[in-house]
């Protein structure tokens, strides 16, 4: 299993888990509870259910860079362009918007 931290705004909004089942993305409940919270992704409005899906959804997967600078993303770690969770992992810290994705190892540590 793969996990990503989800920060919107640099506050932790939910997590992003990759199984054998598929993607599931849910709501952190501290930030579900905080003042104002806001969804990731019209996509994705605020709630406590997880969301499931077996590809990756689509706005994680629009984060993703595209052209030359997924090439050089590739060749530099070496990563598979069918890989859509480990390009994410890999691009995806320093996004372009308020939504940024920060890899979590098997002890729960960003």
């Amino acid at each position: 299993m793969r996990k990503a931290e989800i920060k919107l705004h640099d506050r932790t909004a939910g997590w992003l888990t990759q199984d054998e089942n598929g993607y599931h993305f849910v709501y952190d409940p501290a930030y579900l509870q905080s003042p104002a919270p806001e969804p990731v992704s019209l996509t994705l409005p605020l709630q406590e259910k997880p969301f499931t899906s077996r590809v990756l959804f689509p706005f994680f997967d629009g984060l993703i860079p595209e052209g030359w600078l997924l090439d050089i993303a590739e060749r530099n770690w070496k990563l598979n362009p069918r890989d859509r969770m480990g390009l994410l992992l890999a691009c995806c810290q320093d996004c372009i918007g308020a939504v940024s994705v920060y890899p979590v190892d098997e002890e729960g540590n960003a």
